[in-house]
Protein backbone atom coordinates (compact mmCIF):
# COMPACT_ATOMS: atom_id res chain seq x y z
CA UNK A 1 0.00 0.00 0.00
CA UNK A 2 1.22 3.53 -0.27
CA UNK A 3 0.49 6.68 0.65
CA UNK A 4 2.12 9.93 -0.83
CA UNK A 5 5.72 9.84 -1.86
CA UNK A 6 6.25 6.44 -1.95
CA UNK A 7 4.73 3.83 -4.43
CA UNK A 8 4.24 0.59 -6.17
CA UNK A 9 4.44 -1.29 -2.63
CA UNK A 10 2.78 -4.49 -2.15
CA UNK A 11 -1.08 -3.94 -2.53
CA UNK A 12 -0.61 -0.32 -2.92
CA UNK A 13 -3.87 1.95 -3.20
CA UNK A 14 -3.07 5.43 -3.40
CA UNK A 15 -4.58 8.34 -1.36
CA UNK A 16 -6.14 5.15 1.17
CA UNK A 17 -4.80 4.47 4.00
CA UNK A 18 -2.31 1.31 4.60
CA UNK A 19 -4.26 -1.42 6.53
CA UNK A 20 -3.79 -5.06 7.57
CA UNK A 21 -4.37 -7.71 10.10
CA UNK A 22 -1.52 -9.11 12.81
CA UNK A 23 -0.31 -12.21 12.39
CA UNK A 24 -3.40 -14.08 14.58
CA UNK A 25 -5.99 -12.10 13.16
CA UNK A 26 -6.96 -10.26 16.76
CA UNK A 27 -6.11 -6.42 16.35
CA UNK A 28 -5.95 -4.45 13.01
CA UNK A 29 -3.09 -2.05 12.24
CA UNK A 30 -3.76 1.21 10.13
CA UNK A 31 -1.01 3.93 8.58
CA UNK A 32 -2.57 7.60 7.97
CA UNK A 33 -1.45 10.90 7.08
CA UNK A 34 -1.15 11.34 10.79
CA UNK A 35 0.95 8.26 11.74
CA UNK A 36 0.10 4.94 12.71
CA UNK A 37 -3.32 3.19 14.58
CA UNK A 38 -3.64 -0.05 16.60
CA UNK A 39 -7.04 -1.63 16.90
CA UNK A 40 -8.02 -4.38 19.10
CA UNK A 41 -10.66 -6.96 17.92
CA UNK A 42 -13.13 -7.53 20.16
CA UNK A 43 -14.78 -11.00 20.93
CA UNK A 44 -18.55 -9.01 20.41
CA UNK A 45 -17.42 -8.52 16.79
CA UNK A 46 -16.42 -4.85 17.50
CA UNK A 47 -13.48 -2.95 17.24
CA UNK A 48 -11.57 -0.26 19.70
CA UNK A 49 -8.28 1.73 19.08
CA UNK A 50 -5.44 1.12 21.66
CA UNK A 51 -3.01 3.60 20.14
CA UNK A 52 -3.03 6.22 17.96
CA UNK A 53 1.45 7.55 17.63
CA UNK A 54 0.35 10.53 16.65
CA UNK A 55 3.65 10.89 15.20
CA UNK A 56 2.20 13.73 12.72
CA UNK A 57 4.40 11.71 10.22
CA UNK A 58 2.24 9.99 6.99
CA UNK A 59 2.80 6.30 7.49
CA UNK A 60 3.17 4.10 4.33
CA UNK A 61 3.64 0.75 5.84
CA UNK A 62 3.20 -0.71 9.60
CA UNK A 63 2.79 -4.49 11.12
CA UNK A 64 2.45 -5.35 14.81
CA UNK A 65 4.31 -9.01 16.01
CA UNK A 66 1.13 -10.79 17.32
CA UNK A 67 -0.55 -9.36 20.19
CA UNK A 68 3.13 -8.01 21.54
CA UNK A 69 4.00 -4.28 21.93
CA UNK A 70 6.49 -4.51 18.83
CA UNK A 71 6.14 -2.41 15.73
CA UNK A 72 7.40 -1.69 12.64
CA UNK A 73 6.91 1.52 10.96
CA UNK A 74 7.95 2.77 7.97
CA UNK A 75 6.91 6.42 6.60
CA UNK A 76 6.39 8.73 3.58
CA UNK A 77 9.11 10.99 4.79
CA UNK A 78 11.75 7.96 4.97
CA UNK A 79 10.70 5.56 2.74
CA UNK A 80 14.28 3.87 3.49
CA UNK A 81 13.82 3.99 6.96
CA UNK A 82 12.63 1.16 9.16
CA UNK A 83 11.63 2.29 12.62
CA UNK A 84 11.33 -0.61 15.39
CA UNK A 85 9.43 0.43 18.20
CA UNK A 86 7.83 -0.44 21.69
CA UNK A 87 4.45 1.22 21.30
CA UNK A 88 3.14 1.11 25.34
CA UNK A 89 6.42 2.87 25.81
CA UNK A 90 6.40 5.05 23.40
CA UNK A 91 9.86 4.37 22.86
CA UNK A 92 11.68 3.97 19.35
CA UNK A 93 14.24 0.45 19.71
CA UNK A 94 16.01 0.93 16.53
CA UNK A 95 16.09 1.98 13.20
CA UNK A 96 18.11 0.79 9.79
CA UNK A 97 18.44 2.83 6.37
CA UNK A 98 18.40 0.71 3.38
CA UNK A 99 19.82 0.94 -0.48
CA UNK A 100 16.24 1.74 -1.58
CA UNK A 101 12.96 2.03 -0.88
CA UNK A 102 10.94 -0.17 1.77
CA UNK A 103 8.22 -1.95 0.09
CA UNK A 104 6.78 -4.36 2.76
CA UNK A 105 7.79 -5.34 6.31
CA UNK A 106 6.66 -8.96 7.45
CA UNK A 107 7.40 -10.43 11.12
CA UNK A 108 7.28 -13.60 13.31
CA UNK A 109 8.13 -14.36 16.51
CA UNK A 110 11.92 -15.64 15.17
CA UNK A 111 12.63 -13.29 12.21
CA UNK A 112 11.71 -10.14 10.52
CA UNK A 113 12.01 -9.49 6.71
CA UNK A 114 11.96 -6.23 5.12
CA UNK A 115 11.58 -6.40 1.28
CA UNK A 116 13.36 -4.19 -1.38
CA UNK A 117 12.75 -4.18 -5.00
CA UNK A 118 16.09 -6.36 -5.58
CA UNK A 119 16.61 -7.91 -2.29
CA UNK A 120 15.66 -9.31 0.88
CA UNK A 121 16.98 -8.72 4.36
CA UNK A 122 16.69 -11.18 7.21
CA UNK A 123 17.30 -9.84 10.66
CA UNK A 124 16.59 -11.63 14.00
CA UNK A 125 14.14 -9.85 15.94
CA UNK A 126 15.78 -10.98 19.17
CA UNK A 127 18.73 -8.14 18.59
CA UNK A 128 17.84 -6.98 14.80
CA UNK A 129 20.96 -7.74 13.75
CA UNK A 130 21.19 -8.83 10.14
CA UNK A 131 21.63 -12.31 9.23
CA UNK A 132 21.10 -12.43 5.86
CA UNK A 133 20.72 -10.91 2.78
CA UNK A 134 18.95 -12.20 -0.88
CA UNK A 135 20.43 -10.35 -3.25
CA UNK A 136 19.93 -9.59 -7.09
CA UNK A 137 16.16 -11.34 -6.73
CA UNK A 138 14.41 -10.49 -9.65
CA UNK A 139 12.49 -7.58 -10.17
CA UNK A 140 9.31 -6.98 -7.61
CA UNK A 141 8.16 -3.65 -7.65
CA UNK A 142 5.09 -4.07 -5.44
CA UNK A 143 7.59 -6.24 -2.54
CA UNK A 144 5.74 -9.19 -2.99
CA UNK A 145 6.61 -11.54 -0.02
CA UNK A 146 5.23 -13.67 2.28
CA UNK A 147 6.77 -14.84 5.95
CA UNK A 148 5.33 -17.98 7.59
CA UNK A 149 4.48 -17.26 10.85
CA UNK A 150 5.58 -20.64 12.46
CA UNK A 151 8.72 -20.34 13.80
CA UNK A 152 8.95 -24.17 13.62
CA UNK A 153 8.89 -23.60 9.72
CA UNK A 154 10.26 -20.30 8.80
CA UNK A 155 9.83 -19.53 5.17
CA UNK A 156 10.20 -17.01 3.47
CA UNK A 157 8.42 -17.21 -0.29
CA UNK A 158 9.21 -14.34 -3.24
CA UNK A 159 8.98 -14.49 -6.56
CA UNK A 160 11.45 -16.08 -8.51
CA UNK A 161 10.80 -14.61 -12.23
CA UNK A 162 9.18 -11.34 -13.15
CA UNK A 163 8.12 -13.26 -16.15
CA UNK A 164 6.54 -16.70 -15.05
CA UNK A 165 4.72 -17.65 -11.82
CA UNK A 166 8.04 -19.08 -9.88
CA UNK A 167 7.91 -18.78 -6.15
CA UNK A 168 10.96 -19.18 -4.54
CA UNK A 169 11.36 -20.75 -0.88
CA UNK A 170 14.01 -19.45 1.41
CA UNK A 171 14.48 -20.78 4.80
CA UNK A 172 14.94 -18.31 6.93
CA UNK A 173 16.42 -19.47 10.27
CA UNK A 174 18.68 -21.94 8.36
CA UNK A 175 19.12 -19.35 6.04
CA UNK A 176 19.25 -21.66 2.70
CA UNK A 177 17.62 -21.60 -0.06
CA UNK A 178 14.78 -24.47 0.22
CA UNK A 179 12.99 -25.33 -2.77
CA UNK A 180 11.70 -23.35 -6.21
CA UNK A 181 7.75 -24.27 -6.95
CA UNK A 182 6.24 -23.22 -10.63
CA UNK A 183 2.79 -22.24 -9.45
CA UNK A 184 1.75 -20.40 -12.63
CA UNK A 185 2.17 -19.57 -16.04
CA UNK A 186 2.20 -15.71 -15.05
CA UNK A 187 3.66 -13.59 -12.32
CA UNK A 188 2.47 -14.76 -9.21
CA UNK A 189 0.37 -11.53 -7.61
CA UNK A 190 -0.28 -12.71 -4.40
CA UNK A 191 1.00 -15.21 -1.38
CA UNK A 192 0.22 -16.28 1.36
CA UNK A 193 1.17 -18.67 4.53
CA UNK A 194 -1.03 -21.01 6.62
CA UNK A 195 -0.25 -20.94 10.30
CA UNK A 196 1.50 -23.69 10.14
CA UNK A 197 4.31 -22.89 7.49
CA UNK A 198 3.82 -26.18 5.52
CA UNK A 199 0.94 -24.61 2.84
CA UNK A 200 1.32 -21.90 0.50
CA UNK A 201 -1.57 -20.28 -1.40
CA UNK A 202 -0.59 -18.55 -4.86
CA UNK A 203 -2.23 -16.32 -7.00
CA UNK A 204 -1.19 -14.98 -10.55
CA UNK A 205 -1.83 -11.85 -11.84
CA UNK A 206 -4.49 -13.24 -14.62
CA UNK A 207 -6.59 -13.89 -10.85
CA UNK A 208 -8.82 -16.49 -12.54
CA UNK A 209 -6.54 -19.80 -10.37
CA UNK A 210 -5.78 -19.93 -6.88
CA UNK A 211 -3.65 -22.72 -6.17
CA UNK A 212 -2.13 -24.17 -2.20
CA UNK A 213 0.64 -26.26 -2.40
CA UNK A 214 2.49 -28.42 0.47
CA UNK A 215 5.98 -27.36 1.13
CA UNK A 216 8.93 -28.01 0.79
CA UNK A 217 7.96 -31.21 -1.11
CA UNK A 218 6.09 -28.96 -3.77
CA UNK A 219 2.67 -31.06 -4.37
CA UNK A 220 -0.20 -29.64 -5.61
CA UNK A 221 -3.06 -29.88 -2.76
CA UNK A 222 -5.57 -27.57 -4.13
CA UNK A 223 -6.61 -25.66 -7.15
CA UNK A 224 -9.46 -23.32 -7.03
CA UNK A 225 -11.22 -21.07 -9.74
CA UNK A 226 -11.94 -17.59 -8.44
CA UNK A 227 -14.54 -16.76 -11.70
CA UNK A 228 -14.95 -17.28 -15.32
CA UNK A 229 -16.21 -14.33 -16.36
CA UNK A 230 -13.07 -11.95 -16.15
CA UNK A 231 -9.56 -11.92 -14.97
CA UNK A 232 -9.17 -9.82 -11.96
CA UNK A 233 -6.36 -8.48 -9.68
CA UNK A 234 -5.82 -10.34 -6.89
CA UNK A 235 -5.29 -7.62 -3.53
CA UNK A 236 -4.66 -10.72 -0.82
CA UNK A 237 -5.16 -14.17 0.48
CA UNK A 238 -5.78 -15.23 4.01
CA UNK A 239 -5.42 -18.77 5.90
CA UNK A 240 -7.52 -18.93 8.86
CA UNK A 241 -5.69 -20.02 11.49
CA UNK A 242 -7.23 -23.47 11.57
CA UNK A 243 -6.28 -24.17 8.09
CA UNK A 244 -9.49 -25.22 6.49
CA UNK A 245 -10.76 -21.54 4.63
CA UNK A 246 -8.70 -19.45 2.86
CA UNK A 247 -9.94 -15.80 1.65
CA UNK A 248 -9.35 -13.87 -1.12
CA UNK A 249 -10.27 -10.75 -2.14
CA UNK A 250 -9.69 -8.43 -5.54
CA UNK A 251 -10.69 -5.49 -7.11
CA UNK A 252 -13.56 -6.77 -7.74
CA UNK A 253 -17.17 -6.56 -4.90
CA UNK A 254 -16.84 -10.35 -4.13
CA UNK A 255 -14.67 -11.94 -1.35
CA UNK A 256 -14.23 -15.37 -1.98
CA UNK A 257 -13.80 -18.18 0.62
CA UNK A 258 -12.92 -21.14 -0.26
CA UNK A 259 -13.05 -24.71 2.13
CA UNK A 260 -9.92 -26.87 2.16
CA UNK A 261 -11.36 -29.87 2.57
CA UNK A 262 -9.74 -33.26 2.02
CA UNK A 263 -9.79 -37.10 3.25
CA UNK A 264 -6.76 -36.76 5.56
CA UNK A 265 -6.97 -35.71 8.94
CA UNK A 266 -7.16 -31.76 8.98
CA UNK A 267 -4.94 -29.19 7.95
CA UNK A 268 -1.63 -31.06 9.12
CA UNK A 269 -2.84 -34.46 7.07
CA UNK A 270 -1.25 -35.43 3.44
CA UNK A 271 -2.07 -34.16 -0.35
CA UNK A 272 -5.94 -35.48 0.00
CA UNK A 273 -8.06 -34.29 -2.57
CA UNK A 274 -6.85 -32.16 -4.83
CA UNK A 275 -10.14 -30.27 -5.28
CA UNK A 276 -11.41 -27.84 -2.95
CA UNK A 277 -14.99 -27.61 -1.42
CA UNK A 278 -17.91 -26.79 -3.63
CA UNK A 279 -20.19 -23.99 -3.42
CA UNK A 280 -23.92 -24.77 -1.36
CA UNK A 281 -26.14 -26.08 -4.13
CA UNK A 282 -23.33 -26.32 -6.70
CA UNK A 283 -24.75 -29.92 -7.70
CA UNK A 284 -28.18 -28.05 -8.68
CA UNK A 285 -25.88 -25.54 -11.23
CA UNK A 286 -25.03 -26.35 -14.52
CA UNK A 287 -21.13 -25.88 -13.51
CA UNK A 288 -21.90 -28.64 -11.10
CA UNK A 289 -23.54 -30.77 -13.80
CA UNK A 290 -20.34 -29.56 -16.16
CA UNK A 291 -18.16 -30.86 -12.72
CA UNK A 292 -20.26 -34.16 -12.48
CA UNK A 293 -19.98 -35.01 -15.95
CA UNK A 294 -15.90 -34.37 -15.79
CA UNK A 295 -15.67 -36.78 -13.08
CA UNK A 296 -17.76 -39.54 -14.84
CA UNK A 297 -15.96 -39.21 -18.12
CA UNK A 298 -12.58 -37.28 -17.72
CA UNK A 299 -11.06 -39.44 -20.43
CA UNK A 300 -13.23 -38.23 -23.35
CA UNK A 301 -12.26 -34.42 -22.59
CA UNK A 302 -8.70 -32.93 -23.87
CA UNK A 303 -6.66 -32.47 -20.20
CA UNK A 304 -7.16 -28.68 -20.42
CA UNK A 305 -11.04 -28.87 -20.35
CA UNK A 306 -11.09 -31.38 -17.60
CA UNK A 307 -8.53 -29.37 -15.60
CA UNK A 308 -11.03 -25.97 -15.80
CA UNK A 309 -13.81 -28.05 -15.06
CA UNK A 310 -12.34 -29.72 -12.15
CA UNK A 311 -11.22 -26.97 -10.57
CA UNK A 312 -12.62 -26.30 -6.93
CA UNK A 313 -15.56 -23.16 -6.52
CA UNK A 314 -15.43 -21.08 -3.10
CA UNK A 315 -17.58 -22.40 -0.96
CA UNK A 316 -18.61 -18.87 0.50
CA UNK A 317 -18.90 -15.38 -0.52
CA UNK A 318 -19.09 -11.85 0.49
CA UNK A 319 -20.44 -8.97 -1.19
CA UNK A 320 -19.02 -5.73 0.21
CA UNK A 321 -20.99 -2.51 0.14
CA UNK A 322 -18.24 -0.21 -1.32
CA UNK A 323 -15.63 -0.64 -3.94
CA UNK A 324 -12.85 1.09 -5.35
CA UNK A 325 -10.78 0.39 -2.13
CA UNK A 326 -8.20 -2.45 -1.49
CA UNK A 327 -9.30 -4.78 0.98
CA UNK A 328 -7.73 -7.49 3.20
CA UNK A 329 -9.53 -10.16 4.20
CA UNK A 330 -9.24 -12.90 7.73
CA UNK A 331 -11.36 -15.61 8.66
CA UNK A 332 -11.30 -16.20 12.32
CA UNK A 333 -13.67 -16.95 15.30
CA UNK A 334 -15.58 -14.48 17.54
CA UNK A 335 -17.11 -15.98 20.63
CA UNK A 336 -16.96 -19.50 18.69
CA UNK A 337 -18.32 -18.44 15.35
CA UNK A 338 -16.59 -18.61 12.54
CA UNK A 339 -16.53 -14.74 11.03
CA UNK A 340 -15.12 -13.44 7.72
CA UNK A 341 -13.46 -9.96 8.60
CA UNK A 342 -12.87 -7.64 5.51
CA UNK A 343 -10.79 -4.22 6.46
CA UNK A 344 -10.66 -1.65 3.33
CA UNK A 345 -8.11 1.24 2.69
CA UNK A 346 -10.86 3.98 3.01
CA UNK A 347 -10.55 2.96 6.98
CA UNK A 348 -13.74 0.46 6.65
CA UNK A 349 -14.09 -3.11 8.80
CA UNK A 350 -17.02 -5.24 7.55
CA UNK A 351 -17.69 -8.45 9.84
CA UNK A 352 -19.55 -11.28 8.26
CA UNK A 353 -21.19 -14.35 9.23
CA UNK A 354 -19.54 -17.49 7.74
CA UNK A 355 -21.82 -20.78 8.02
CA UNK A 356 -19.26 -23.84 8.50
CA UNK A 357 -21.87 -26.20 7.23
CA UNK A 358 -23.04 -24.48 4.54
CA UNK A 359 -21.27 -21.64 3.15
CA UNK A 360 -22.90 -19.71 0.27
CA UNK A 361 -23.84 -15.76 1.04
CA UNK A 362 -21.75 -14.49 4.09
CA UNK A 363 -24.39 -12.25 5.85
CA UNK A 364 -23.17 -9.12 6.82
CA UNK A 365 -23.43 -8.20 10.76
CA UNK A 366 -21.65 -5.15 11.47
CA UNK A 367 -19.66 -2.40 9.71
CA UNK A 368 -16.88 -0.41 11.25
CA UNK A 369 -15.27 3.12 10.13
CA UNK A 370 -12.18 2.99 12.40
CA UNK A 371 -10.72 5.34 10.24
CA UNK A 372 -11.26 8.09 7.52
CA UNK A 373 -8.48 9.01 5.19
CA UNK A 374 -8.26 12.22 4.93
CA UNK A 375 -9.22 13.05 8.43
CA UNK A 376 -7.08 13.15 11.91
CA UNK A 377 -7.55 10.13 14.32
CA UNK A 378 -9.90 10.51 17.15
CA UNK A 379 -7.67 10.87 20.73
CA UNK A 380 -6.71 7.63 22.01
CA UNK A 381 -4.09 7.79 25.30
CA UNK A 382 -0.67 5.51 23.94
CA UNK A 383 -0.14 2.93 26.91
CA UNK A 384 2.99 3.88 28.82
CA UNK A 385 4.20 1.02 30.76
CA UNK A 386 5.25 1.46 34.65
CA UNK A 387 7.66 0.24 37.17
CA UNK A 388 11.27 -1.13 36.47
CA UNK A 389 11.47 -0.70 32.82
CA UNK A 390 13.48 1.98 30.41
CA UNK A 391 10.77 3.46 29.28
CA UNK A 392 11.47 7.20 31.15
CA UNK A 393 15.09 6.80 30.66
CA UNK A 394 14.79 6.09 26.54
CA UNK A 395 11.71 7.81 25.33
CA UNK A 396 13.09 10.48 22.96
CA UNK A 397 16.69 9.24 22.79
CA UNK A 398 18.91 9.14 19.74
CA UNK A 399 18.16 4.53 19.46
CA UNK A 400 21.92 4.65 18.64
CA UNK A 401 22.80 5.43 21.52
CA UNK A 402 21.49 2.57 23.57
CA UNK A 403 23.89 0.15 24.56
CA UNK A 404 23.20 -3.67 23.23
CA UNK A 405 21.92 -4.52 26.98
CA UNK A 406 19.30 -1.82 27.03
CA UNK A 407 18.12 -2.51 23.44
CA UNK A 408 18.02 -6.60 24.01
CA UNK A 409 16.05 -5.19 27.02
CA UNK A 410 13.53 -2.94 25.38
CA UNK A 411 13.17 -5.64 22.65
CA UNK A 412 12.51 -8.57 24.71
CA UNK A 413 9.85 -6.10 26.48
CA UNK A 414 8.11 -5.38 23.28
CA UNK A 415 8.20 -9.28 22.70
CA UNK A 416 6.15 -10.53 25.86
CA UNK A 417 2.13 -10.95 24.25
CA UNK A 418 -0.48 -7.99 25.64
CA UNK A 419 -3.70 -9.33 27.65
CA UNK A 420 -6.60 -9.25 25.79
CA UNK A 421 -8.82 -6.32 25.62
CA UNK A 422 -12.34 -5.26 25.52
CA UNK A 423 -15.24 -7.97 26.79
CA UNK A 424 -14.26 -10.96 28.16
CA UNK A 425 -15.15 -14.24 26.87
CA UNK A 426 -15.99 -16.15 29.87
CA UNK A 427 -16.20 -19.53 27.75
CA UNK A 428 -12.56 -18.77 26.18
CA UNK A 429 -9.74 -19.51 28.14
CA UNK A 430 -7.23 -18.00 26.23
CA UNK A 431 -9.06 -14.83 27.93
CA UNK A 432 -7.45 -16.04 31.53
CA UNK A 433 -4.27 -16.51 32.41
CA UNK A 434 -2.90 -19.69 33.92
CA UNK A 435 -3.86 -20.34 37.46
CA UNK A 436 -0.42 -21.96 39.66
CA UNK A 437 -2.67 -24.65 41.82
CA UNK A 438 -0.69 -24.96 45.10
CA UNK A 439 0.00 -28.01 47.06
CA UNK A 440 -1.85 -28.88 49.86
CA UNK A 441 0.44 -28.29 53.20
CA UNK A 442 0.09 -31.21 55.65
Amino acid sequence: MSLGGVTNTEGSNAGGIFVQFNQDCTSLVAGSSTGYHLFALTPDDGIEEIYASRSGQETCLVDRLFSSSLVAVVTVSAPRKLIVCHYKKGTEICNYIYSNTILAVKLNRSRLIVCLEESLHIHNIRDMKILHTIRDTPPNPRGLCALSPCVEHCYVAYPGSSAVGEVQIFDAVHLNAKCAISAHESPVAALAWSSCGRRLATASERGTVIRVFAVPDRTRLFEFRRGVKRCVTIACLAFSSCGLYLAATSNTETVHVFKLQEGGAGEEGGAGETAGAAAAGEADTWLGWLSAAVSAGAGYLPAHVADVLAQGRAFAAARLPATGHRAVAAVTRVSRSPRLLVATSAGVLYVYALDAAEGGECALLRQHRFLAPEEAPGSADPQVATGNSYAGALRGRDPAAMTDSERGRELGAALEPSPPRGPFDLRDPDHFPPIAVRAPQH
